[in-house]
């Protein structure tokens, strides 16, 4: 049994509206979600099902990354245990929740294998682990696992990707590395999936979008994500059939309404693939809920 989680930063259900919705204006079928009232389990593109869920989980204000990112990865409503929303990294309470409960830290427990698919630059080798312990709640998360990082030989070798996976940024940093096309990616993606029992990656190009207000920019995002996904889709179209589910959700909305350049209160969407992915949405409608729903899965 495996299981692969998307982590799409920023990325809501919002109205079906395309201008000023990307999601129903950049041209492909992935993102182009349902209007929210037909309520509970939708289908979606590429034989997939989707589920709004709640990202505010009782506690006012506008949803953030730090406590998002939290909730989404470890199970534990952290909007609530901070007692309200926190935007950037974790902070010291939110990164003990994390240690504590990271989903790559209850698998692995579990004894299977597991893996951050994310690539890091040399630079995330000279830190300490106490300011690694700083950054990103992904980063958090594979640091409670005691897992090891992937680094750019890995991008060559093509056992990772980099969070921004054509390699253009890394490029422009100076790093001799080849190009990748969003497929090429998404091709990668999946042969890791057929070596971990679990694989998390993150991308957040979506949420620099969404909060620049370009509509075009944003195309361009969930244009590279489209490609992205329906290749990992369909080089695992045989395990899919089988015994491996593939998730994608975010921690808030954003992209999906360029009226404001904040985050925004609409669900977000967690979308599944494979055998049985309609019944694992179900019943599933909070944030909190992700977590402990693929430890389950891996556990039964």
């Amino acid at each position: 049994m495996r299981t692969v989680l998307i982590f799409i930063d920023g990325l809501g259900w919002g109205e079906s509206d395309p201008d000023f919705n990307p999601q129903h204006a950049y041209g492909g079928d992935l993102f182009r979600l349902p209007p929210r009232s037909t309520g509970g389990v939708v289908p979606v593109s590429s034989g997939g099902w989707a589920a709004p869920l709640d990202a505010v989980l009782g506690v006012d204000g506008v949803p953030q990354s730090a406590t998002g990112q939290t909730t989404l990865l470890s199970g534990v409503n952290a909007q609530r245990v901070l007692g309200k929303h926190l935007t950037g990294f974790p902070n010291e309470k939110l990164r003990e929740v994390l240690l504590a409960h990271s989903v790559l830290k209850s698998l692995t427990d579990l004894g299977l294998s597991a893996r951050f698919l994310n690539a890091f630059r040399p630079r995330f080798w000279e830190l300490s682990r106490e300011r690694q312990l700083t950054l990103s709640a992904t980063t958090v998360s594979n640091l409670a696992a005691d897992l090891p990082f992937f680094d750019l030989e890995d991008i060559r070798a093509g056992r990772a990707i980099y969070q921004e996976f054509t390699n253009t940024e890394l490029q422009e940093r100076g790093f001799d590395l080849p190009h990748l096309t969003p497929a090429g990616a998404g091709a990668i993606a999946a042969a890791a999936a057929r070596r971990y029992d679990f694989i998390l990656y993150e991308y957040f190009q979506t949420d620099k979008a969404g909060h620049s207000q370009d509509l075009a920019r944003c195309c361009r995002e969930l244009d590279k994500l489209d490609g992205f996904m329906e290749t990992l889709l369909a080089d695992l179209s045989a395990e899919l059939e089988l015994d491996t589910l593939v998730l994608l959700t975010s921690d808030h909305g954003n992209l999906e309404d360029l009226t404001t350049k904040r985050h925004t209160l609409n669900p977000v969407p967690l979308m599944a693939w494979g055998r049985g992915a309609r019944s694992f949405l179900e019943g599933l409608t909070g944030l909190d809920q992700v977590t402990p729903a693929i430890v389950a899965r891996h556990a039964s």
